[in-house]
């Protein structure tokens, strides 16, 4: 029974920390990137202290928008994905999602040299975990029709990853454009091709129907 309650307490101060770097990468993305570059931490560290309960968001919210609330479909109306079909596509995005975010950081590792930076696999996992936190928040939006429109607020990201790149990969401030640019891209191709290998578990119903 203790052992539990040692467990029990230790979800404290890491579900405080966790809120205080949201909070702080959301609010003073500058001095937090500043805190962020001198952390000591590890792969999985990263991954189960941040990137796996964040990264979750948009996943269940995708999935009760999906199941309860329904997709608009053109010339179709309003479909309610069967339950089973929306909690595989959930799954499926989530775990791909998570294997996104290590070959996003991949990416940003082996572009720092050709931008003026300095290769480190942890720093740059650390860049593709932090600066997708606005995304991951602004996923709670796609849980209702009429608010999915609010994710757009994910694009804030952006900007993090345009901050994070020069302190964390150490590259030269005025190369942060042309870095940013070109991890988006290859961001945007990682997660389209997420979407497209997790939409293939959805069965869309045929035209003129709606359930």
């Amino acid at each position: 029974m203790s052992a539990l309650d040692d467990s029990i307490d230790a979800q404290g101060p890491r579900t405080q920390a966790l809120l205080a770097r949201v909070k702080g990468i959301i609010m003073q993305p500058k001095s937090e990137w500043q805190l962020i570059d001198r952390e000591a931490t590890t792969p999985s560290q990263l991954y189960m202290g941040y990137i796996v309960p964040l990264s979750v968001i948009p996943r269940i919210a995708s999935f009760i928008g999906m199941a309860v609330f329904g997709i608009r479909i053109p010339l179709v109306g309003t479909y309610r994905v069967p339950m089973g079909s929306a909690l595989t596509n959930a799954i499926i995005q989530y775990i791909l999602g998570l294997a996104g975010v290590y070959a996003i950081a991949l990416i940003i590792d082996a572009l720092a040299p050709t931008f003026g930076g300095q290769k480190n696999p942890v720093q740059a996992l650390k860049v593709a975990a932090y600066s997708s936190t606005a995304a991951w928040l602004a996923g709670i939006f796609i849980l209702v029709p009429g608010l999915r429109w609010l994710s757009l607020l994910g694009l804030y990201g952006l900007y993090l990853l345009f901050l994070g790149l020069p302190i964390v990969m150490k590259s030269p401030a005025e190369k942060a454009t042309g870095y940013t640019a070109v991890v988006v891209i290859c961001a945007i191709v990682i997660f389209v091709i997420i979407g497209t290998v997790a939409g293939q578990f959805i069965s869309y119903p045929a035209m003129g129907v709606v359930q």
